[in-house]
């Protein structure tokens, strides 16, 4: 049985194929149009799903949309005119769009894939919870979904058992932990949806003076991490920004417009607002554990991608082990809605070992061969050179230990926001300029902004306060004590931006500001060729742990194609680009750098 996942029209579109209970496939949308968080029919994703899979549209028995539209109208609809008048400009630009579109997902899925056969539709955190618990290695287990909106549910948990998830409580819209973190990305100056991480990022840079500010105006939290927001400061429910004049008032002042300077303020409000946001997550996870008494627990939602709040959870929290779905965010309701039809709708048995999920390593995107990669680099006349497995890795452990910067092209691209050794920039994690380096020189963006060490799995508690597994970059733990350098008097007392240049450890390229790393663990079985290189970069220094950033620039998504990669390799000071088998030196690469590229990239930035 072939099942096909679908999640569009709002942010981060993607499709996921399942066969026999099987992912087969998963692929964000941007990935393909090279259009960031693109929301539009995927397209391209589908298509290729279903190449990946050898089949045809015709050959599909189900397919699965992530969410209700006519539950989404409905509450948009309710909401503006509970709102009305105000929010008039926001009704009529959202409309046309819904009216011409949206709601007619099952006409349209027909129409573009020339499908006759049968179309189902989950709940958006029934999509959710489904991608939280099907995937995950636990049989039985609690799980918690938090977003910014669904239908009319922003918080959900409930039970997986075998093959069915059922779902106890919800809290309902306008009551958001995502769009309340949203609402501060908006006034900090980042953008919604996109910027959030940065937020999270930022936020060990400040103090949390604002924290008792936003527990007695903004939000009242219960005991049971249940909440309402008071709406007399927000904007988000009918207009056309995420706050108004009276959080302004609160806040001293206007949001910071983007790209100007990043101040004190801004960093002492991220920390406040994360440190509220792990309140909540805590308080929900125990509520979940006392309500179910689950061993186990899942996580989905944009919110789950929150990694130092999953780390809190995983420490304090009262479960013995967590799994979180790696696409978390909307492009995880695809897969999620697949399984659902599988598993919920059809019936099917699920069998989980307790160990290993069965995400594959979420490497369920495009692979390009040794013949594709060749057929490109001739086709274009780049030179390279070509080398044996065992020469490719030991060149680039070699250029790595020397410091260079690599573009990193293998495999299966990712499914999921994070690069995890397939379509990755890596560096000496030992090295105390890399992170401005690449920041600055590479990734084209904030200084502040901190990188994730990839460790083998089997030296991971040597370097990190974590004694599991972190395949997906999901979880937030400290350096080692042992690793750490103690900070002179002088460095103590410095503030805000000051201390992203104090060496904190013997891996200062992935050590934040305050001793943390967001960890990915690496695995021969999982990993392979990535797994080989960390591995022959160890025997040459010493150290398992390298620096690994997704493969693109500031404001594009993560590169899919050989074409993609060396695109973005001509575009940054990147030193090597290593696809597959061939390794190019940019000092030998012609000047392809075009009038057309300059203006590209200043647009994006």
């Amino acid at each position: 049985m072939n099942i096909l996942g679908i999640s569009c029209f709002y942010h981060d579109s993607a499709a996921a194929l399942v066969r026999d209970g099987v992912i087969i496939a998963a692929a964000q949308e941007e990935r393909f149009t090279r259009k960031k968080h693109d929301f539009g029919f995927p397209h391209h994703a589908i298509q290729y799903c279903l190449e990946e899979s050898q089949i045809h549209a015709a050959d599909l028995d189900i397919i699965a949309f992530y969410d209700k539209p006519f539950i989404k109208f409905e509450r948009i609809l309710e909401t503006y005119l509970a709102y009305a008048p105000r929010g008039i400009r926001s009704y009529l630009m959202a409309m046309p769009l819904w009216l011409k579109q949206k709601l007619w997902i099952p006409d349209l899925i027909r129409n573009e894939l020339d499908y006759d056969g049968r179309i189902i539709f989950p709940e958006h955190h029934e999509s959710h919870a489904a991608s939280a618990f099907f995937p995950s290695p636990f049989q039985q287990a609690a799980f918690l979904t938090m977003d910014g909106v669904g239908e009319w549910t922003t918080t959900s948990f409930g039970v997986g058992v075998d093959n069915k998830i059922f779902i106890d409580a919800e809290l309902h819209f306008p009551h958001s932990l995502g769009l309340l973190y949203s609402a501060f990305t908006y006034y900090i100056g980042f953008k919604v949806n996109s910027g959030e991480y940065k937020v999270m990022g930022l936020a060990p840079y400040g103090e949390p003076k604002y924290v008792r500010t936003i527990l007695d105006h903004l939000i009242d939290l219960k005991q049971d991490g249940s909440f309402k927001l008071n709406m007399e400061y927000f904007n988000y429910a009918a207009g056309l920004t995420m706050t108004n004049k009276k959080f302004d008032r609160l806040f001293g002042g206007p949001p910071r417009k983007p790209e100007s300077l990043i101040s004190q303020k801004e960093m002492d409000l991220a920390r406040s607002v994360q440190e509220v946001a792990e309140e909540i997550m805590l308080r929900s996870a125990r509520h979940v554990h006392r309500e179910t008494r689950q061993k186990y627990l899942c996580l989905a939602g944009g919110v789950a991608l929150n990694c130092v709040a999953n780390g809190r959870i995983l420490r304090e929290g009262p479960f013995e082990d967590i799994w979180i779905q790696p696409a978390a965010g909307d492009a995880g309701g695809a897969l999620g809605a697949a399984l659902y039809a599988w598993h919920q709708v059809e019936d099917k048995p699920r069998r989980a070992d307790g160990i290993n999920d069965s995400q594959s390593a979420s490497l369920l995107g495009p692979a390009f061969t040794n013949q594709d990669i060749a057929k490109f680099l001739d086709e274009n006349a780049i030179p390279y050179s070509r080398f044996n497995e065992t020469e490719i890795i030991e060149k680039t452990a070699a250029l790595l230990a020397a410091e260079k910067v690599i573009g990193w092209f293998q495999g299966r691209m990712e499914f999921g926001p994070r690069a995890l050794g397939s379509r990755s920039i890596i560096g000496d994690a030992r090295s105390p300029n890399m992170q401005s380096r690449m920041n600055m020189k590479i990734k084209y963006r904030e200084s502040f902004r901190p990188f994730a060490p990839s460790v083998l799995q089997e030296r991971v508690s040597d370097y990190f306060d974590l004694d599991r597994s972190s395949p997906y970059m999901l979880l937030v733990a400290n350096v080692k004590k042992e690793k750490q350098r103690r900070m002179t008097d002088v460095q103590k007392d410095l503030w805000g931006i000051e201390k992203l240049h104090v060496v904190r450890s013997d891996i200062p390229a992935v050590t934040h500001v305050d001793y943390s790393a967001r960890i990915q663990t690496v695995t021969k079985e999982k990993n392979g060729r990535y797994y080989a290189l960390i591995k022959k970069f160890e025997d040459i220094t010493g150290c398992p742990v390298i620096i690994n950033t997704s493969f693109n620039v500031r404001g594009e998504p993560i590169v899919c194609t050989p074409d993609d990669a060396y695109r973005c390799f001509m575009r940054t000071e990147m030193d090597y680009l290593v696809m597959g088998d061939f390794i190019l030196d940019k000092k030998k690469q012609p000047q392809l750098l075009q009038d057309d590229d300059r203006r590209r990239q200043y647009e994006l930035d």
